[in-house]
């Protein structure tokens, strides 16, 4: 059958990166590919007794259909949380329960991108989000990066160069891929630069939370005087991925006409899960089970930096992150990636290259490692095994 796909639709022949997550699959092979969580991690007896509780004293309703916009209890939990941990200005009317972080960033893209818009990301960026945008018709514009992630007077020339421009991707906190995290100033002046030039602003939070070292800095929406920022997070990294569980914090007609979007991609966000989050937010300390997520993630990353440090050869660098759960990776020379992961795969080791990354021009010789689900002996045998390929690439 030869099926008529519209042209939002990937290749088939051409899915890099589920080729190359299905070869680190293979049990033989220590993967640090992959983007989980710790699942030992997960809060599964807390969970379980929440939802038993959940099926006893609101089974029904929590079985029944529920609004687009998500439940109320939950909602408030959240907007509190946002108002007391993130500092952000907002009331419950500003909150809409979705379906993970993925939904909405394909929603906020789908409401705001006509074919050839412009959308300015980091560069490199989330390679999903880039997907969706080009699954949209986007034309992607990447922004230098630097340390302290993007560059606001390299943002300024772009949004100069391309007037049209309809949105800002940004990971403020700990970005996938490279675990760069943007100062304040920066993110005040990302905040202004919406406003000055009337561009939508969908700040991508999902690592803030796992911060373990360093000081907490106010999101973007924080700075925000005018609606032009759209804060999204996620219950995945915090509590469980399974859940898929996310919100938005926006401005409140933003919301009302999100919800109407929401309404034809799922009608709402799984009901039951959406019960069983609010109860165990209401009967556990959230924060003290953040607390051993970032004890745990920071060993683990503070291992894989040290082995990183004394096992890789000279000249190789390596970004420093504060939270979340990645590490990017700089080989020098004019290192072919894809040659490089191939290498390491026939060590038994992998890691995901940086060209899915980029949204234009690729930086050679740099990917990503994820520290988060592997246990330490795995780290060091892992990076050791990376070092060998590594070295072998660099003296050919």
């Amino acid at each position: 059958m030869d099926f008529k796909f519209s042209d939002r639709v990937p290749s088939l022949d051409n899915d890099v990166v589920g080729e190359i997550l299905k070869v680190a699959g293979d049990p033989k092979i220590i993967s640090f590919a992959g983007g989980l969580p710790a699942p030992e991690l997960f809060p599964v007896e807390e969970m379980k007794k929440a939802a038993d509780e959940v099926f006893e004293k609101d089974g029904q309703n929590a079985l029944q259909y529920t609004a687009s916009i998500g439940n109320p209890k939950l909602r408030q939990l959240v907007t509190d949380r946002m108002q007391n941990h993130k500092h952000i200005d907002c009331n419950v009317d500003n909150v809409c329960i979705t379906t993970g972080s993925e939904q909405s960033i394909d929603l906020i893209a789908k409401m705001m991108i006509n074919p050839g818009d412009v959308v300015l990301v980091e560069k490199p960026t989330y390679l999903c989000a880039l997907d969706v945008f080009r699954s949209y018709g986007a034309k992607i514009v990447g922004v230098d990066m630097d340390d302290d992630g993007m560059k606001m007077d390299s943002l300024e020339q772009a949004l100069k160069q391309n007037p049209d421009t309809k949105l800002i991707y940004t990971i403020p906190n700990f970005q996938n891929p490279t675990g760069r995290t943007m100062p304040a100033d920066r993110r005040q002046k990302c905040a202004e630069l919406a406003s000055k030039y009337n561009v939508m602003v969908m700040e991508d939070d999902p690592y803030g939370e796992i911060r373990y070292s360093g000081e907490p800095v106010d999101p973007i929406k924080h700075f925000d005087k005018d609606g032009h920022v759209i804060f999204m997070s996620t219950f995945s990294k915090i509590l469980a991925p399974g859940m898929r569980l996310g919100w938005i914090v926006a401005d409140k007609k933003f919301v009302d006409a999100f919800v109407l979007m929401k309404q034809s991609a799922d009608l709402h966000s799984d009901n039951l899960s959406q019960y069983i989050v609010a109860r165990f937010m209401e009967e556990n300390d959230l924060d003290a089970h953040i607390q051993k997520i970032r004890d745990v993630y920071y060993r683990r990353s503070s291992m894989m930096l040290k082995e990183i440090d004394e096992q890789f050869p000279e000249g190789v660098k390596h970004s420093n992150p504060e939270g979340g759960m990645f590490i990017w990776v700089e080989v020098p020379g004019n290192i072919n990636t894809m040659e490089l992961f191939k290498n390491c795969v026939e060590h038994n080791v992998a890691f995901v290259p940086g060209e899915p990354f980029y949204p234009d021009k690729v930086i050679p010789g740099t990917f990503r490692v994820n520290f988060s689900n592997m246990q330490e002996n795995q780290i060091h045998e892992g990076i050791h095994r990376m070092a060998v390929a590594i070295s072998e690439m660099l003296n050919k």
